[in-house]
């Protein structure tokens, strides 16, 4: 049977609100010290059309059926023609995206610059909460959990004794490194609120590959099916309107 513990306020006090503290203010400040090591060189023109045209593209397969059937094919062949489809790439053009990193020696460097900003700090915020906060019950979670959940949340406490609503100090590390996304972007706005989960998923990339995701949207903008929406929706208006008029 779990046991209930009794959490002493100094943990509070000298562990919870500190370890928070700190973890939002090394966010803001990796934040800051990414945005001064961003190199200032101008993007690149072509590259800034491409994903353009892929924001286009997408909008149009997302409102696809809220214009005619007509219009639907008229705007799909403009994109995906093959001899002059803005989504069209021929493959003497496409360039691999490695390929491209390695030829610029700016995109690598900026690559392991926001690498560096991240590794660095969380590394060293590790070593020191798993030096002066190991092993402390830092706080319960308000309702029930499964035993599922105990790997998670009670890292470095060996005790299956314990109720497993209760986060160890190490895990609530854990917890605020990946879970401030939605506090990031309060205070940095939306576009700076990546959290550390999709960085660590970056790190292996070699940035944007223009000719995959060009031919990825040509493919899924050909297999669309057109359904025009506006004969339904007045049939549906016309339902209401009956209902109502009964």
């Amino acid at each position: 049977m779990a046991e209930d513990l009794v959490l002493d306020t100094a943990i509070r006090d000298w562990v919870l609100i500190p370890l928070s503290v700190v973890m939002v203010l090394i966010g803001v400040l990796r934040y800051f010290v990414s945005k001064l090591m961003r190199s200032s060189q101008l993007p690149d023109a072509k590259a800034l059309k491409e994903g353009q045209v892929i924001i286009r593209a997408r909008n149009l397969k997302s409102g696809a059926n809220f214009i005619p059937s007509k219009s639907f094919r008229a705007r799909r062949v403009y994109f995906t023609n093959e001899e002059n489809g803005l989504l069209h790439v021929p493959k003497e053009q496409a360039q691999n995206a490695q390929a491209q990193m390695f030829s610029d020696p700016n995109m690598a460097m900026d690559m392991m610059k926001k690498n560096l900003s991240m590794l660095i700090p969380q590394s060293l915020t590790f070593a020191w909460v798993n030096f002066f906060f190991s092993g402390f019950v830092a706080a319960k979670i308000p309702f029930p959990l499964t035993q599922r959940f105990r790997a998670m949340l009670q890292n470095g406490i060996d005790l299956s004794s314990v109720d497993v609503s209760y986060v160890s100090s190490r895990s609530w590390y854990f917890l605020n490194l990946f879970g401030l996304r939605g506090f990031f972007s309060l205070i940095l706005g939306e576009e700076n609120a990546m959290d550390d989960t999709q960085r660590m998923m970056q790190m292996g990339g070699f940035g944007f590959d223009a000719s995959r995701s060009l031919a990825a949207e040509k493919d899924s903008l050909d297999i669309i099916q057109h359904d025009w929406a506006l004969p339904k929706i007045e049939h549906r208006a016309e339902q209401v309107l009956r209902k109502l008029l009964r």
